[in-house]
């Protein structure tokens, strides 16, 4: 059964563009940055800014989190702080993970994030493990398993929802799909339209909701964790949206349609979101503009930060390293 998400006109809007308005700052920061010969190439989720932080702000503080290469809106989402997430893409000793996972690996416990991978379906093999860790232990939460409609394609996305239904695991499956499997649209590599439709042969159930709409992503996620915690059954949740820059920095997209990018640049979920508050009285031009300016403090602050922490030293090399 589908449940019913509470009225996302109900629902404040306002944390809510804060947060995707941090992400877009903090990945434009690495894009420059990247461009600059500053700081690797790495993979980027714009234009997914208001399925991460919709989905985020649903879970509770014992859910856990496993991710993947796009994972900067979840983790800032979650709270993580962007000076030392961009320390860690740069490599430094004062980044989550000590400068040793760059931007696509990156794991921070104290935040519930389990796993980052940039390996494609990963964190579906190993949701289930954490999943039924998490109930033989005991320990509240639910596990909220973020991919893309790319690694939907994967074995392992069915190999995981079929243990998941078997074993009654607690896991709430998010699906972004952004039409974009690395420089392979999803219609030439997907038999159905939404990657939704393939829970229910697994006895799942599962929505679509439009991922460029912060409140309705909201909204639905509520309903869909409500329903894997009361239900300790697992739920799928497709978010429908589109990343607008490429598959990773540097791309010129020269193998994207320009119309249909154009489409869904038009239904940035920022403006969306902003349009809807001001048209709404629930947001005037000013308090617009102090949202950007803490914004733009914030990621000054975290550049600079990233900037002075040093690397690590050689005799760090294998340390925190299990064989």
């Amino acid at each position: 059964m589908t449940p019913h998400p509470a009225n996302p006109h109900e629902i404040d809007a306002r944390p809510l563009l804060e947060q995707m308005l941090l992400i877009r700052a903090y990945e434009e920061a690495i894009v420059a940055g990247s461009d600059a010969g500053a700081i690797p190439g790495t993979c980027t989720s714009v234009g997914q800014e208001a399925a991460a932080v919709g989905v985020v702000n649903a879970l509770g503080a014992d859910d856990v989190i496993l991710t993947n290469h796009r994972s900067a809106g979840h983790l800032l989402a979650r709270g993580a702080d962007p000076g030392r997430l961009l320390a860690e893409v740069m490599g430094r000793r004062d980044g989550y993970c000590k400068g040793r996972s760059g931007s696509l690996h990156i794991s921070v416990k104290e935040l519930g994030v389990v796993l980052t991978s940039t390996i494609v379906g990963a964190e579906l093999s190993m949701a289930p493990g954490v999943a039924l860790s998490q109930a033989m232990l005991g320990w509240p939460g639910i596990v909220a398993c973020f991919f893309g409609d790319g690694a939907a394609c994967e074995g392992s996305f069915h190999e995981s929802l079929n243990l998941a239904a078997l074993w009654n695991l607690p896991i709430l499956y998010v699906c972004e799909n952004n039409h974009w499997q690395a420089f392979v649209h999803r219609r030439e590599a997907m038999s159905r339209e939404h990657v939704s439709e393939w829970a229910s042969s697994y006895g799942i159930p599962a929505q679509t909701v439009d991922g460029n709409d912060v409140a309705a992503v909201l909204a639905a996620a509520r309903a869909a964790a409500e329903q894997v915690r009361a239900s300790c059954r697992p739920y799928l949740l497709e978010t429908w949206t589109y990343r607008t820059r490429g598959h990773f920095e540097p791309d010129d997209q020269s193998y994207v349609d320009p119309a249909e990018r154009a489409a869904w640049l038009a239904r940035d979920p920022i403006t969306l979101c902003r349009d809807r508050l001001l048209a709404a009285g629930a947001l005037n031009p000013s308090q617009a503009a102090a949202i950007d300016d803490r914004v733009a403090t914030r990621i000054h602050a975290a550049r600079a930060f990233a900037e002075a922490s040093p690397y690590p030293a050689a005799d760090e090399l294998t340390r925190d390293v299990y064989a």
